[in-house]
């Protein structure tokens, strides 16, 4: 995945966060403690990503794609063509009784 994805999808993560700590009931402390520790694990996460360097892609040549000689075009329909043309038909032969 790419970096610039990954960060928009913490950054979702992030503020879908936000709002289920904000609308979650205040009384059970517990769970609002780990809400927001996985909110600031994924912002820790999100900051990270953005301070990595961006990997580079690789370089595409710029080098027209070789064309094959006229000969191997031959050889190659001529494979496939002997190839279609040794098919044998199956034979049903019925069992002989002695």
């Amino acid at each position: 995945m790419k970096a610039k994805k990954a960060i928009k999808r913490l950054q979702r993560v992030d503020t879908l966060l936000g709002t289920v700590i904000d609308e979650y009931d205040a009384g059970t402390s517990g769970v609002n403690d780990m809400l927001s520790a996985a909110r600031s694990s994924v912002a820790s996460a999100s900051q990270a990503l953005a301070a990595a360097p961006a990997a580079k892609a690789p370089a595409k040549t710029n080098s027209p794609r070789k064309r094959l000689p006229v000969a191997a075009k031959k050889r190659g329909a001529a494979a496939s063509g002997a190839k279609s043309a040794h098919k044998t038909p199956t034979v049903h032969s019925a069992a002989v009784a002695p």
